[in-house]
């Protein structure tokens, strides 16, 4: 497949690439500063883009081009949350133009919690304040993409706890609900999240839809 990654320096992105190449897939890492291509694998297309930009989504439009998918793993720097909204539009308006399917890595905030009666993660009593901003960011950034009619997009949905550590190959999928394993824990490790965004973008199950993912 010919797939574009933008983020695709981050702690997501990177793995996110890193898995695709090791399948054999053909990568357009995208990054808005140059100084970051040394953090990108040699076999990796490495581009500079912006894909917040709502007025001028040219960038989003050229690098998704002749391309199979497109896989958003931005995530904005403290006080900037809002461009998680901006930027789901500006990626949503550029695939439209191209046709192309888009993967967009978002939030676990508005997923449901077992046995609360249906309270959302950050809805639930103990959801530390100071995650709240970029929580209800997320949740916006859901609603953008439920509000876009034309353009097929999956949205995923980490779980409480994302983290780097062991590619197991191992995880479970779900659909509105926190997954949570036995010892009531919600986790997945990075390596095993960039597992499953390669299954879903390989063998696609999930349209115009959020899905999450967990152990």
């Amino acid at each position: 497949m010919r797939i574009t990654v933008f983020g695709a320096a981050g702690a997501v992105g990177g793995r996110v690439v890193a898995e695709a190449l090791a399948r054999g897939h053909e990568v357009t890492a995208v990054v808005r500063d140059p100084a970051r291509f040394p953090l990108l694998p040699p076999a990796a297309h490495a581009r500079t883009g912006d894909a917040s930009d709502v007025a001028d989504v040219a960038d989003v439009a050229a690098l998704s081009a002749g391309q199979d998918l497109v896989i958003s793993a931005t995530r904005p720097a403290p006080g900037h949350e809002a461009d998680l909204v901006t930027t789901a539009k500006a990626l949503l308006a550029g695939v439209a133009r191209t046709g192309v399917r888009l993967l967009l890595v978002g939030g676990a905030a508005g997923l449901t919690v077992p046995g609360t009666g249906g309270l959302t993660v950050v809805e639930t009593p103990d959801f530390p304040p100071s995650w709240r901003p970029i929580a209800l960011a997320c949740n916006a950034q859901l609603e953008v993409c439920r509000a876009e009619p034309g353009v097929d997009w999956a949205y995923v949905s980490p779980p409480a706890l994302l983290e780097p550590g062991e590619r197991t190959g191992r995880y479970r999928l779900g659909g509105d609900e926190l997954l949570v394993d036995a010892e009531g824990r919600s986790a997945i490790s990075m390596e095993d999240f960039a597992v499953a965004l390669l299954d879903e973008a390989e063998r696609p199950r999930h349209h115009r839809a959020r899905f999450t993912i967990g152990y």
